[in-house]
């Protein structure tokens, strides 16, 4: 006896304009996602548009984070080209965080992501 499948077909369409489907890894969309990706990343970027930052402002700011999340995130958008980090030559050694201009480019992303959160139920 032969099954009947219940799925619908659906059919292939159209890319969005602006969003391209790339089969090689090139997706544009994905190439942010995979940048962004991971919890509190975003926000690490949120925090540090209001500007400089040391470590235990950001971990304070961002509540639950654990000091390595937070490293290994700061880490990923300083090899992102995201954020710049300054150590100073102290006792005890200061480090403070920043966004390079490319990181301050994605201002106009959260305030768009802001935007649209707020129209959430």
């Amino acid at each position: 006896m032969d099954r009947l499948s219940t799925r619908k077909q659906v059919p292939e369409r159209e890319p969005t304009p602006g969003f391209a489907l790339c089969e090689d890894g090139s997706c544009p969309v994905s190439k942010a996602v995979r940048v962004l990706d991971g919890r509190w990343t975003i926000l690490v970027v949120r925090d540090l548009l209001g500007g400089t930052r040391r470590f235990t402002d950001l971990r304070r700011s961002l509540g639950d984070v654990s000091p390595k999340t937070l490293t290994d995130r700061l880490r990923q958008l300083e090899d992102a080209g995201l954020v710049h980090r300054e150590i100073y030559a102290e006792v005890p050694p200061r480090v403070e965080y920043s966004l390079t201009d490319e990181g301050r480019a994605l201002e106009p992303v959260l305030q768009s992501l802001a935007a649209w959160g707020r129209s959430l139920p």
